[in-house]
């Protein structure tokens, strides 16, 4: 890639909408964190941890990206790590991210709710003044539990219902359908919150159906598997649904074999309102820009559709309409300037 095309990438104001912040907890933190609160991990050095972190299934990652959450014990520690991660973000053009948090993650191991929260918020809060990056909090439901801890999770967030725009679902997608989780999104649809979900990343495409038609979602978190049936590609064009697609944690997980096979462009093509994403940044190699750049040395894209893609970004956020306007014309004045 040409460093023309690299520093337009970097500079593209741009939206992030699917990030898991525990993802996003690089091996220095983690030692940092470890020795903190004096937290044994089974690694000796950050270059251990990084060989660890060769893995090719969702599951192998899973067990290392919960193993690795142990060193957050404490409010200050999950500001830590959010602020990290806005400074790395503004870094890449990022103006806007909606981050996804894992309650259950830390509250099945003993850590409160509001620890969890308070953190994250306090450093949302902070990065709107440190960098002029607006966020929103979306709580995912652990897909692999049961609905009725789900249910325990959102009534433990009801003090803060008021800071989180949504709910997500997330963790380990075979064999735990979206309908298994049927009822307590309709619950957070009847608070008021934002419904997303992952699917049609290793599950199949009736996994997305069941998304949109059961879970009533208004975003697709991953949806690759969704090329497998034009229906519903068709849906999902014709209803405008925003796909965030994360090329380098697809290739990291084999959900493609090679980069140069991404569907990214094929997606754009069908008309779909795809956006790029960096899903666990710390785990899968590279943040936001990265994956642009990745995506777009592999498949040839320009910077017509490195725009577009940057559009999709914002039109699928839940940013109200004046505020979407507003980093739209940003992002057009950067185009026009370059």
């Amino acid at each position: 890639m040409n460093d023309d095309l690299s520093a337009f990438i970097v500079g593209l104001p741009k939206a992030e909408l699917h990030l898991h912040i525990e993802g996003s907890l690089e091996p220095e933190l983690m030692f940092a964190l470890a020795k903190r609160n004096k937290v044994a991990i089974p690694f000796d050095s950050v270059e251990a941890v990084r060989a660890a972190y060769s893995f090719s299934r969702l599951q192998d990652f899973l067990d290392i990206y919960y193993a690795g959450a142990e060193v957050l014990r404490t409010e200050q520690d999950f500001y830590d790590l959010a602020d990290a991660y806005f400074a790395r973000a503004a870094a890449d053009g990022v103006v806007h991210a909606e981050i996804f948090f894992d309650p259950q993650t830390h509250t099945d191991r003993g850590i409160p709710f509001q620890v969890v929260a308070d953190g994250l918020l306090a450093a949302m809060r902070d990065a709107e003044g440190r960098h002029g990056l607006s966020s929103k909090l979306i709580l995912c439901f652990l897909r692999h539990l049961d609905e009725e801890a789900a249910f325990a999770t959102l009534k433990a967030a009801e003090p803060w219902l008021d800071r989180i725009e949504g709910v997500g679902l997330d963790s380990s997608e075979v064999g735990h359908p979206p309908e298994k989780f049927a009822r307590v999104f309709a619950a957070a649809g009847d608070l008021g919150l934002k419904r997303v979900a992952h699917a049609g990343e290793e599950g199949p495409p009736d996994y997305v159906w069941q998304a949109l038609d059961i879970l009533r979602i208004d975003r697709l978190d991953h949806g690759n598997r969704s090329l497998e049936d034009p229906a519903l590609v068709r849906r999902l064009a014709d209803e405008g649904m925003t796909l965030t697609v994360c090329p380098l944690s697809n290739h990291k997980l084999c959900v493609v074999d090679d980069m140069a096979d991404h569907p990214l462009d094929r997606m754009l093509a069908h008309g779909l309102a795809a956006t790029v994403n960096s899903d666990d940044p710390a785990y899968f190699g590279g943040y936001v820009a990265d994956n642009y750049r990745a995506v777009a040395a592999a498949r040839g894209l320009g910077k017509a559709e490195l725009t577009r893609l940057a559009r999709n970004s914002f039109t699928g956020s839940f940013l109200d309409e004046r505020t979407k306007a507003a980093y739209l014309g940003r992002l057009d004045a950067f185009v026009a300037a370059n």
